[in-house]
This record gives C-alpha cells, sequence and structure tokens, in this order.
C-alpha cells in the first residue's frame, strides 16, 4: 500500500471518554473518527475505508459485502462475535483483536463483584438512614459469607480466568476448572479439570471467563443453575450471552441460587423490560461493561491497535482471527 489509507474508528467514544490522545493512529493514515455508530449509520461510516476500527460496532456479511474498498478490520477488544468473520475470510478482509490488554482490570473487577456479594456490600451501604438506630452500630441483617475454603469454579482458564483464580488461592479458596474438549488452555495444570455435572454441582463460586460460541451459547440456563448450590454465586464478566437472563432471574428470586453478579449483558444497552433490569431482583449485581476500562488498560489496548495496523501495512498481518 503505497499511499496512506482510509482509516475509520466507528466509535472511539466507547475507548476514550477524553483522557486518551487518539492522535498517534493519524501517522498511519487520513482517520476519520466517529464517537458512536449505530446500525443504520455503519455502511455510510465506512464508506471508502480500507482500515475500520470498531469496539462494540456489528459488521455483518451484508456491510461487508457493499464495503468494496475495505482490507482490515481491527477489533479493539478481545472478543470478535460483533463481526461476521466467515464473510471477512471471504472477501479477503483480514480481522485482528488486541489480546491480553485488560487481563489485571478485569480480574479487578471480577473480585470487586464476588467480594462486594460476600459481604453484602451494597445491602449495607442502602441501610445508612438505619445506622443511627443500630444501638452496637454493627449491623447483622444481612449475611456475610467467608471465601476461605470455599470452590472457586473457572470457566475459560485463559489469562484472565487464571488470574482470577490465582487471587483467589490467595484467599484461600480451592480452584478447579470446566473442562471443555476445545479448549488449549495449559495455564495451572495443576487445577483439576471436571466434567459438567460436577463443576455445577460442587462449585461454591462459578466465574464465567470463556469466549461466546455458538456451543456455549446460554450455558447458563434453567438446567445449569439447578445444579449449583443454593449457597453458591455466579459471576460474569465475559459475555452476556453465555446467561440466559431469564432462567438467571427466576433463579435469583428462588434462591435457586445465593447471588449473581455481571458485567455484561446478552444486549447492550438493555432495554427498560430487560429481564434482569428489575428492582425485584434479589441478590444480583450488575456494572454497565465496565471491567476492562481502567487508563491503563485503554492504553495498552492503543498500542495493540496500532501495532496491529503497522503490522498490515508493512504486509505481515499480527493477531488475525480471520
Amino acid at each position: 500500500m503505497t499511499k496512506k489509507p482510509k482509516i475509520t474508528f466507528l466509535d472511539s467514544a466507547t475507548m476514550n471518554p477524553g483522557d486518551l490522545d487518539l492522535s498517534p493512529l493519524n501517522e498511519f493514515g487520513d482517520c476519520t473518527f466517529h464517537q458512536t455508530t449505530n446500525e443504520e449509520e455503519t455502511l455510510a461510516n465506512m464508506n471508502d475505508a480500507e482500515i475500520v476500527i470498531t469496539n462494540k460496532v456489528n459488521i455483518n456479511s451484508n456491510i461487508i459485502a457493499q464495503s468494496t474498498t475495505l482490507q482490515l478490520i481491527v477489533v479493539c477488544a478481545t472478543g470478535v462475535n460483533n463481526i461476521d468473520l466467515t464473510a471477512a475470510k471471504d472477501s479477503d478482509i483480514i480481522v485482528s483483536n488486541v489480546a491480553n490488554y485488560s487481563t489485571p482490570i478485569v480480574a479487578q473487577h471480577t473480585l470487586a463483584l464476588l467480594l462486594n456479594l460476600c459481604g453484602n456490600t451494597h445491602q449495607y451501604l442502602g441501610e445508612k438512614d438505619l445506622w443511627p438506630e443500630s444501638p452496637i452500630f454493627t449491623r447483622l441483617a444481612h449475611p456475610v459469607t467467608e471465601l476461605n475454603g470455599k470452590i472457586m469454579g473457572i470457566a475459560g482458564a485463559g489469562n484472565i480466568g487464571s488470574l482470577v483464580g490465582e487471587i483467589s488461592e490467595q484467599m484461600g479458596m480451592r480452584i478447579h476448572v470446566l473442562s471443555r474438549g476445545k479448549s488449549s488452555s495449559s495455564i495451572r495444570p495443576e487445577w483439576p479439570r471436571i466434567n459438567k455435572a460436577d463443576f455445577f454441582s460442587q462449585s461454591d463460586v462459578i466465574s464465567l471467563h470463556c469466549p461466546l460460541t455458538k456451543e456455549n451459547e446460554y450455558f447458563i440456563n434453567s438446567d445449569t443453575l439447578e445444579q449449583m448450590k443454593p449457597t453458591s454465586f455466579l459471576i460474569n464478566t465475559s459475555r452476556g450471552g453465555l446467561v440466559n437472563e431469564n432462567d438467571l432471574a427466576e433463579a435469583l428470586r428462588s434462591s435457586t441460587i445465593a447471588g449473581a453478579a455481571l458485567d455484561v449483558l446478552s444486549t447492550e444497552p438493555p432495554q427498560k423490560d430487560h429481564p434482569l433490569m428489575s428492582d425485584t431482583i434479589p441478590n444480583l449485581l450488575i456494572t454497565p461493561h465496565i471491567a476492562w476500562i481502567s487508563l491503563e488498560a485503554r492504553k495498552r489496548l492503543l498500542e495493540g491497535v496500532i501495532t496491529n495496523i503497522q503490522s498490515f501495512l508493512s504486509g505481515n498481518p499480527s493477531n488475525r482471527v480471520a
């Protein structure tokens, strides 16, 4: 590529709320930055672009077929389920992602959610008006769960899941991993890989860290939730589509499990009538997909995006997923 390409960032606001300098991208081409792009705007915003950067915008087969100049899609995330990879491959469009940029902060957020659930911190903070009425100040209104000696079940023992397990071990937890036939992870081989039935029935905490695939979509559902202990917790900082949200809402209302904490939903942003948006669901914490957003992580993410563009322009594409 002899001339500088046209580069379009479809949703730069997802990565830069104002504290990150995206100007280094201008070195590699004629850059257009869209704060956000909705479904109706996608094709027009990609017009004539040779390189497209996206975090959350869906690029489907129809968009790909009409984007005749497109050569590279850089997903500024690890997950690429918003891209039709088959259509991209069929059109000789390279797709690259950025891995491992968010590992420390996602692990940190995962444990923060779990610790809040175990301490019922959200419940106590919501009762400050009652504190003056407590003669001993210490309130015993909500149970506090001690993690020491409990079993942490990791679904997806990649970099993030393994770090969550390592931190959990330091708190005295025992770790086991959901055995998956297609998993290539060999991190921490000393942790037992166990079958699905034992994984759900034995875990005191289940933390999800696997990519969303056709095989595991909604694998947290009424059947698997009913296999869990009534004292157990579910944490999901991975992908919303791993969880059947209607089934989870019912499991929490019926005390099938003790609590859940999520950073992701199947539809983002959720509709007002989303099954988990109700204030009547007990022991549920939801954060708005913020596990990855530390400034440090976003700086690493930008470095990864730049690396992918540089390697593509040099003729040796890196981090290819298609």
